[in-house]
């Protein structure tokens, strides 16, 4: 089993950006798919992103497309999200997940691993 630990969060102004990372133990990343996902108080968690093993297929929630990227790099065993032009409702806790399909990752179905979470805050 994978263990997953994330750092990177903070409080930023909106506009600003921040970069996310996933540091995996336990097992290496290159049998999983990896994602983001987040949630803000009072709501359900939410996919925000998420990445094949191979780095050949991505997907990304609406509300992040065109600012938020994910990548991976199976060699060093980790994952990043790099957040630009951030938004107020983008504040959130944070999570990594890893799962041997991407389809669950996108789904947020099935057995799924997660980190620990990091605290985003966007104040505006």
């Amino acid at each position: 089993q994978v263990q997953l630990v994330e750092s990177g969060g903070g409080l930023v102004q909106a506009g600003d950006s921040l970069r996310l990372s996933c540091a995996a133990s336990g097992r290496t990343l290159r049998a999983y798919a990896m994602g983001w996902f987040r949630q803000a108080p009072g709501k359900e968690r939410e996919f925000v992103a998420a990445i094949t093993w191979s780095g050949g297929s991505i997907y990304y929630a609406d509300s992040v497309n065109g600012r938020f990227t994910i990548s991976r790099d199976n060699a060093k065993n980790t994952a990043n999200l790099q957040m630009n032009s951030l938004k107020p409702e983008d504040t959130a806790v944070y999570y990594c997940a890893a799962a041997n399909d991407v389809v669950l990752l996108t789904r947020n179905e099935g057995s799924i691993v997660w980190g620990q979470g990091t605290q985003v805050t966007v104040s505006s």
